[in-house]
């Protein structure tokens, strides 16, 4: 493994974390809604688990953890997620009763199609559309 000019063996994200109220509702909505596996689920101390999920195949993660004291849900979580058909993934998940956003964005090139949707807490995340 190479370092990068920084001096740093940093080569991948790997895990970006989201705040929930609930960790098994939030399993739930990424699993079922989404179509997100779990990837882990573990005791972490006496309280706590750490839960990861990812669409089937990703290298990066995102950990549902609940919410430290004084942090609140319902954030912009900033989170981009890729997909191959924006209008099919619009469509599934206002099907499922997902809080979507009405319409797609499209500005035209060179910005991709995308709309924003919030979780079960309502914490918002973006779908963006691979380029192609």
């Amino acid at each position: 493994m190479s370092s990068t000019a920084a001096g740093t063996h940093i080569d991948q994200l790997a895990t970006v974390m989201v705040p929930v109220s609930d960790q098994d509702a939030a399993i739930a909505f990424y699993t079922q809604k989404l179509g997100f596996e779990k990837r882990t689920d573990v005791p972490m101390g006496e309280a706590m688990r750490w839960i990861e999920v990812a669409p089937p195949g990703a290298a990066s993660t995102i950990a549902i953890v609940p919410a430290r004291e004084g942090e609140t849900v319902g954030i912009e979580t900033r989170i981009a997620l890729e997909t191959a058909d924006i209008d099919a993934d619009h469509a599934s998940l206002k099907a499922q009763g997902v809080d979507v956003d009405a319409e797609i964005s499209r500005m035209g090139d060179p910005v991709p199609p995308m709309f924003f949707f919030r979780d079960q807490d309502s914490n918002r995340l973006l779908i963006v559309q691979r380029g192609g």
